[in-house]
Formats: C-alpha cells, structure tokens, sequence
C-alpha cells in the first residue's frame, strides 16, 4: 500500500493505474499449402493470449480490473529485420499494492505508456524508493536474462 496524505492524515491507498501495450506480430509462413497468418493476425492473437494470461494468473499485489482492445492494430516497417511488424495495442487496468508491483509492467517490451489513474498524490520515502530500485534492478536482470535466452535458440 503507498501512503497518501489525505489532509493532515497519512492513510494506505492501493494504486489504481491503466498500462497501455503494443503486443509485436510478425509474419510467419504456413506449412505446405496452407497460407500463413497476416501480421495483424499474429499481432491480434498475441494480444489475446497475453490479455488472458494477465487475467487468469494471478500476480502478487497486483489485481487485474478491465481491458480495452477497441484499438486497431498498425503495422511500421522494420529496418532491424527488413520486414513489416504490427502492433495490436491494448490498455489494460490494475490495481497494485505498491509501487514496487506496478514495476513488473513498466519494465516490459510490450510497454508504451502508463497512466495512473488514483490516488492524485503519494507520499514516498527514502525506503520506498530504495525498494523501487532495488525492484527495477530485479526486473531488469530478469528481461536482460529472457532476451540472452531468446538470442541463444
């Protein structure tokens, strides 16, 4: 809970935020003589899979609230890999126990925006900071870990 000086009064608030996040697709050739799947498709399904992993798995100190998926997907080129991407946006809403929870958000790829949505103001001490960084420090060792994995297959 982060503290939220309400008046005089120093009370525990849980922080409700909206996270908005781009899920990649990229295109991916069918078997024999079916054709693959555009990269709209891929992007949109991923967007699918990851909304319900969100919703269905539980995270310590964060509770999930509503989605919006009302946005369409867009595709950019990338020079990187010389092929079209598309990106199925989603803006997601969560409640969170503290800062330090929000982190595991913020700190992935997908990431493109954040947006707190209550309370107006937080109070944060030197601990608490203290315990963000530490938190972002873990997040980022563990991203840096996944992608090392990914660049080995």
């Amino acid at each position: 809970m982060v503290k939220v000086k309400l008046g005089d009064d120093i009370i525990q608030s849980k922080i409700r935020f909206k996270v908005r996040f781009d899920f990649k697709g990229e295109y991916k050739p069918g078997r024999f003589l079916f054709g693959g799947k555009s990269v709209e498709q891929a992007a949109q399904e991923s967007r699918e899979e990851q909304i319900a992993l969100l919703k269905n798995i539980p995270v310590q100190g964060v509770s999930f609230i509503d989605y919006d998926i009302s946005l369409e997907p867009y595709v950019v080129y990338d020079d990187a890999i010389g092929e079209r991407v598309a990106y199925a946006p989603a803006e997601i809403t969560l409640n969170a126990d503290s800062v330090e929870d929000m982190i595991r958000f913020v700190m992935r790829e997908e990431f493109r925006k954040l947006e707190i949505l209550e309370p107006s103001q937080m109070l944060i001490t030197n601990n608490d900071l203290e315990k963000i960084l530490f938190k972002m420090n873990e997040e980022l060792k563990n991203q840096l870990l996944i992608l090392s994995r990914k660049i080995k297959r």
